[in-house]
């Protein structure tokens, strides 16, 4: 034998979720952040999106606020992570492709992860499981056969410097 492999390596989930993580990290909204990652079948990068507003849409002209009137307030702007992860991908199809996202998607999201044919989610918090939203998502998704789970925190701690 050459030697013995490391066994402390993390596993598929806890990479692809600490990419989610770390792609959050780029948003700029200043309440809730949110990353995601999808992944092929064979445990390939396809894709990543973080919460913002569309390319051209300056993070300075436009509001992050959540209150106020519809106009002036963040909801009508931004793009979710999760389809900016499907709009940015420049490949083929995502057919079968595995999503790792921060947050529970919500119905308008869950959607677009149906429409591209994503078939797995794992998500992390689900802070919002109670509402419409979110109910209507799981609906949708589990009538189109999406299968999603809560990943399960391994409580490791990674230190990245920069």
């Amino acid at each position: 034998m050459l030697g013995d492999k490391r066994t402390d390596y993390i596993s598929w989930d806890e990479y692809f979720m600490g990419v989610a993580m770390l792609s959050g990290m780029r948003s700029k909204d200043p309440h809730t952040q949110v990353g995601a990652c999808i992944v092929s079948e064979d445990n390939k990068i396809l894709s990543m999106g973080y919460n913002g507003f569309p390319k051209g849409c300056s993070d300075d002209e436009f509001p992050w606020a959540r209150e106020g009137e519809p106009l002036n307030n963040k909801y009508f702007y931004t793009t979710h992570s999760e389809l900016n992860a499907i709009l940015n991908y420049r490949g083929g199809s995502l057919e079968g492709a595995k999503l790792y996202v921060t947050l529970f998607p919500c119905n308008e999201c869950a959607k677009a992860i149906i429409q591209a044919g994503i078939k797995t989610i794992v998500y992390g918090d689900d802070k919002y499981e109670h509402t419409p939203s979110v109910l209507a998502s799981k609906r949708m998704l589990d009538a189109a056969g999406v299968r999603y789970y809560r990943y399960t925190k391994t409580g490791r701690e990674i230190t990245i410097s920069l």
